[in-house]
């Protein structure tokens, strides 16, 4: 392949390196010229283009990227159709992904054209997730390249979707005096949620003294009758001959770890008794909050098995919620709590500058942008999630059927941003301390940077101003406190609450939140260049 200009009239069948407008069409980056195609350019004073001149030992992006996608051997999981020369695969089900990782580094080494990426191993996916992906980076690349890949991925399979499997679990919480009631039947509720998520249920749920002897005869009981049994314990794990182990050795059972390297999630105790499961889960599991038991009980759920090398191995990345904006994990509950954020999420503009589509329509791995963004703000510690409606306000209540939201209508939305923020603001509970503000057009914002700006939101005592950074650039989201609610009642027009964060009526607090807060859709380009696709 030749890459670089050209007079327009030696360029059909070459690629165009970047978008072009002459007379009164415009052609698309990646667009393969005709000889129609180059009369009218000629005709209309282009001289030269940018192009790759492909040879005839190379393969287009596109059929490059089908061709290796198509030699890979994976379970469970689905292939989309090529096009910018990317591949994109999807999880065919909910369930955990693993993946060869000396495989994959192995495809990337062959030459920097051909790259494959994938989430990382291990992570719980969603039916629909996107999984991995195959990228071609130039526009064509030699064809013994991509047959070198196509040899190596015939070897073994590259990575697979394990699907959740229906198992039932008995349920064990220990008592001692000082444990309330209330604490036993949130933690089988929670416990509960949990289990629904990978297609679980608890068979029968057993309350005995913090005792060796009556939890032994529970897990041996509970075993014989379900497919797992988890024990909460009423106190928590201080010795490896502690209540819970002590009590999986009596009923028969082995002990394969006691203590992880995860945090948190360290007290946990994972055995088996006959063949299936027993896991001594850490008090962190009360929470519905991820944490180390998360990682061992979707795996198990999901058909594989954990060992004690498994467990020794999670260190790494294990250190979950020990970062700048949480500096103690145990009390982060707690502090969530009490920040009282509800979030309002802004879907009411109309795309101006996309010349048509709806950029919140957009697909990104097979989603509605505003679907994907709004689950991030439920996914948050947010008691509350307020969606705000304009423009097509019917498609945008379509795309997010099913989920938990309180959606709210601006019949003024073509005034500009003032009304939204009005009647999202409006809508958000009176006990509310603040309003995390997240524009629906962020694909890169997850869940997670969502929960550093209510922690430190949090941190501040509900009475700052908190606004996500990105190298020290100032974006979004914001969090508003409830002290400036009425001011945002005052905006007119296109006018945002930009004014309100820089004006002085409260402190403000800028929180790095990665590329997330630099990143939003507002053109063709920039919604391409971050993997979205346009819908009609």
């Amino acid at each position: 392949m030749k890459f670089g200009p050209l007079p327009v009239r030696d360029a059909a069948g070459a690629v165009l390196a970047h978008a072009l407008a002459a007379g009164d069409r415009r052609f698309r980056k990646a667009h393969r010229l005709t000889d129609a195609d180059v009369d009218f350019l000629a005709a209309n004073g282009v001289r030269d283009v940018v192009v790759a001149k492909l040879s005839p030992d190379d393969l287009d992006e596109d059929a490059a990227a089908t061709r290796i996608a198509g030699a890979m051997q994976f379970t469970g999981i689905e292939t989309k159709a090529a096009t910018t020369g990317r591949v994109n695969l999807h999880a065919a089900s909910a369930g955990v992904f693993t993946v060869d990782k000396v495989l994959v580094d192995r495809l990337n080494a062959i030459d920097p054209a051909i790259t494959l990426a994938t989430v990382a191993a291990y992570r719980t996916v969603e039916k629909g997730d996107m999984v991995a992906t195959v990228k071609i980076i130039p526009f064509a690349v030699d064809r013994a390249l991509v047959e070198r890949a196509k040899g190596l991925l015939a070897a073994s399979e590259v990575f697979a979707v394990h699907a959740f499997r229906p198992r039932t679990v008995g349920l064990i919480q220990t008592v001692l005096p000082l444990v309330k009631e209330s604490v036993l039947a949130k933690t089988a509720r929670i416990t509960e949620a949990r289990l629904s998520h990978t297609h679980g249920t608890i068979g029968e749920e057993v309350r005995t003294a913090h005792e060796t002897e009556p939890v032994a005869a529970a897990i041996e009981r509970l075993s014989a009758a379900n497919d797992m049994v988890i024990v909460f314990g009423a106190s928590a794990l201080c010795d490896f001959d502690d209540v819970i182990p002590a009590a999986i050795r009596k009923a028969g059972g082995e002990v394969l770890r006691a203590g992880m390297p995860v945090d948190p999630g360290n007290l946990l105790v994972i055995g088996r008794i006959a063949g299936k499961p027993v896991i001594g889960a850490p008090g962190c599991a009360r929470s519905p909050k991820e944490n180390g038991f998360d990682w061992v009980l979707d795996r198990l759920m999901a058909g594989l098995d954990v060992t004690d090398a498994d467990i020794a191995g999670m260190g790494v990345g294990g250190l979950l919620m020990e970062i700048q904006t949480r500096p103690q994990p145990r009390e982060t509950a707690r502090r969530f709590e009490a920040a009282g954020v509800e979030a309002i999420v802004l879907a009411a503009g109309r795309s101006s500058r996309m010349g048509g589509p709806n950029k919140l329509m957009a697909h990104f791995a097979g989603e509605p942008l505003i679907r994907r963004t709004v689950e991030r703000a439920l996914e948050a510690a947010v008691a509350r999630t307020v969606v705000v409606t304009g423009h097509q306000a019917a498609r945008i209540r379509d795309a997010l059927e099913g989920v938990d939201a309180v959606i709210v209508h601006n019949p003024d939305y073509a005034s500009g941003l003032a009304g939204s923020l009005r009647t999202g603001i409006a809508a958000v509970s009176e006990e509310a301390a603040g309003a995390l503000i997240l524009l629906g057009d962020m694909p890169a914002v997850s869940s997670a940077d969502l929960d550093r700006l209510v922690a430190a939101f949090a941190d501040a005592g509900g009475r700052a101003t908190v606004r996500a950074t990105h190298g020290g650039k100032r974006g979004n989201p914001v969090i508003l406190p409830r002290a400036l609610f009425s001011e945002v009642a005052r905006l007119e027009g296109d006018t945002g609450a930009r004014h309100l964060v820089e004006s002085g009526l409260t402190p403000v607090v800028d929180v790095e939140i990665g590329a997330g807060a630099a990143i939003d859709v507002d053109t063709p380009e920039a919604l391409e260049s971050a993997g979205g696709v346009l819908q009609d």
